[in-house]
Parts: C-alpha cells; sequence; structure tokens
C-alpha cells in the first residue's frame, strides 16, 4: 500500500503557517494531571511573534493546571468552512510544549500586545494577577490540507 503522506513542500508549509496565523481559537490537547487521561478544551488562540501560537489563560482553569505539571501538548487549529464536508477542510494538528510567560517577565508586554492586536476583549482580564501568557512552541505537526493531501512537518517547517 502506498504512504498517504505526500513529501512536505512549500506549499505544505504556507498552509500550515496560514491556519496559525488565522486562528482564534484551537482544541487543546493535554493530559490530565489527576488521572494522566487525556482531555481537551477550546482555548483563545492567536499567532504570536514568529507565528508560534499563543494563549491566555487563567490559573484557575483545569487545562492550565494540567500544562504547568505537564507541558507536552497539542493543538488542532483549523475550522471547516460553511458549506461542503468538514473532513475536506485544511487543519493542522500541532505538538507542542506550553511555556507559561507571566507580567513582569522580559517577553510579556510585546507577547501581550500581540495577543490583544487579535483578541482585543481579552483587555478586560489579560491583566488578572491568575492569568499567563502561553506560548506553544512547535515540535512538529500532521497536516491535512483537505482530500489527499496529507503531510508530516518538523518544527523548522513552521517557523
Amino acid at each position: 500500500m502506498k504512504s498517504p503522506i505526500r513529501p512536505t513542500d512549500d506549499e505544505a508549509r504556507t498552509l500550515a503557517r496560514g491556519l496559525i496565523e488565522s486562528a482564534r481559537f484551537a482544541g487543546l490537547a493535554y493530559t490530565d494531571k489527576e488521572d494522566g487521561l487525556p482531555m481537551i478544551s477550546r482555548v483563545a488562540l492567536v499567532a504570536g511573534p514568529e507565528c508560534v501560537p499563543l494563549s491566555l489563560m487563567s490559573d484557575l482553569s483545569h487545562h492550565s493546571a494540567a500544562l504547568q505539571h505537564n507541558p507536552l501538548c497539542a493543538l488542532l487549529i483549523g475550522e471547516p468552512k460553511a458549506k461542503g464536508d468538514p473532513l475536506t477542510h485544511a487543519r493542522l494538528s500541532l505538538r507542542s510544549t506550553a511555556h507559561f510567560v507571566r507580567h513582569g517577565e522580559a517577553e510579556h508586554a510585546d507577547l501581550a500586545k500581540a495577543f490583544l492586536s487579535k483578541q482585543p476583549k481579552a483587555k478586560l482580564y489579560i491583566g488578572f494577577a491568575d492569568f499567563a501568557l502561553v506560548r506553544f512552541t512547535p515540535l512538529g505537526a500532521h497536516l491535512n490540507g483537505g482530500f489527499g493531501k496529507a503531510y508530516v512537518l518538523n518544527a523548522d517547517d513552521l517557523s
């Protein structure tokens, strides 16, 4: 049987980065720190500097506590269009490491500016003490670019 995975090319890299750049939210998969089972949440997401995915999380959230315990996670980025089969629309399954950037850290101000430029309503709570910006450092990804367009990307393909 022939592999369904195509060789990664510039078109695949551009599509993957485009999905990250256009994202406003994503599915976040993580490991529950209490029982070690997989879990998923929806989070606000934007492309931060250098197209690295960025979110804003409260320490009160279940996924925030889990990521602080084990920062390995995955993001599902890309939404179906209004028409057509949802499985034919592009989506990126991004493996990553979550890094919390807290108030007072050197890069917080620049990341906050980048986040608020695309999620302006977060201005209401971004300054709360229990909120931190979370940068998702890509480790690799699987890109489904539509029917018959599957790719495996490494971290360098996404930068």
